[in-house]
């Protein structure tokens, strides 16, 4: 779960951060109270599961949030910046959509195309909508996981969107259960058909699975080229997301971090190298913040444990979170959490951080 959005030129030099923005921002649970959202989402029918934010590069105060609402009967919610349904942008009538997840600039009918991607459990399809309209360009839907015939290896979950420097844009998705040996996570590769709808080919399956629970959710880094996935109720794990780079695990961290399930994970960037892994503490109300670069002496990549932020959020499953500047409510970016009342809880970078960031 978690998309990336891809920072142009311009907003990376309006987002120069000075020392502020290093990991001294950020300040532990024991330093701070509990951080509130400046807003809450109007409430979806039946069960909030998972956030994506889409930027839109026009004009930032016009992006979305796009959160899924999980349920047989259930729907693509699209929300402004203040937390309410746009009903008109909203598709309903899906099959138990799970995750969701944004990426930019697919080339559609000759044209760029951003596209919010959900994973359709009882389908065993991925659904694609293009943004801002939200008209479906999947003709009908992709089926995934094909001949898969274990218990729920078919019952898809995650998803995580990969733009690699050279513009091809791939889906990593996941499922409720799967092998163990190294093949949980299948990548695809998404192009037009020649019709202007989407169609994906198969290019890897890899990412170890402890067996513990599940793996749901999913966050791919395009600048540096990484994908991270929680392995619930045991740690992070990082692979390259670039499947020409091979399936070797370079990083299992995070290992007794969680007082219950690592669930959401997000990467806020401070700068095209630097920034936050964040990973939501399900049914503790909290974040681990993590580094987004690692340590890598003796080529072990580590990531270290750098603050738990405690949040108003509860049993969260899916988060994102960018780091541009949207609007005035939101001058440093935006965490989106899931919260189990059936709400999205929409917060300040800010207050997150335990204090504003400083921008040149």
């Amino acid at each position: 779960m978690k998309r990336n959005y891809i920072l142009n030129l311009t907003i990376l030099a309006a987002l120069s951060v000075t020392a502020a923005c290093n990991n001294s921002t950020i300040k532990s649970s024991t330093d701070i109270a509990e951080v509130k959202p400046l807003y809450i989402s109007d409430t979806v029918d039946f069960d909030t599961d998972d956030p994506a934010i889409w930027v839109n590069p026009a004009d930032p105060a016009q992006s979305l949030v796009v959160g899924t609402d999980k349920d047989e009967n259930g729907g693509l919610y699209v929300f402004d910046l203040k937390g309410k349904i746009i009903k008109a942008k909203t598709v309903k009538g899906l099959k138990r959509p799970d995750n969701v997840d944004i990426a930019y600039g697919l080339t559609l009918n000759g044209k760029p195309t951003d596209i919010a991607v959900t994973t359709e459990r009882l389908s065993h399809k991925l659904r694609i909508f293009s943004l801002p309209d939200m008209k479906p360009v999947d003709n009908g839907g992709i089926e995934v996981f094909v001949g898969e015939t274990g218990a729920e290896f078919r019952d898809l979950m995650g998803i995580s969107m990969y733009k690699n420097k050279a513009g091809q844009i791939y889906a990593i998705v996941g499922r409720k259960s799967g092998p163990k040996e190294g093949s949980y996570l299948w990548q695809y590769l998404l192009t037009d058909d020649g019709k202007g709808n989407v169609k994906a080919d198969l290019v890897r399956k890899f990412g170890q699975y402890s067996g513990k629970k599940e793996i749901e959710a999913i966050a791919v880094d395009n600048e540096l080229g990484y994908v991270y996935y929680c392995d619930e109720q045991v740690g992070v794990r990082k692979y390259y997301a670039d499947p020409e780079k091979g399936n070797q695990e370079l990083s299992f961290f995070g290992q007794g971090d969680f007082a219950v399930d690592n669930e959401g994970i997000a990467i806020y960037k401070t700068a095209v190298d630097k920034g936050y892994i964040l990973v939501s503490d399900q049914g503790a109300k909290q974040l681990k913040v993590y580094n987004r670069v690692a340590d890598q002496k003796g080529g072990v990549f580590k990531h270290p444990l750098l603050a738990t932020i405690k949040y108003a959020a509860n049993q969260t499953d899916g988060i994102d979170v960018v780091s541009v500047p949207l609007n005035a409510d939101f001058k440093h970016g935006l965490l989106v959490a899931m919260s189990d009342d059936k709400t999205f809880h929409f917060y300040r970078w800010e207050d997150i951080a335990g204090k504003k960031l400083a921008i040149n």
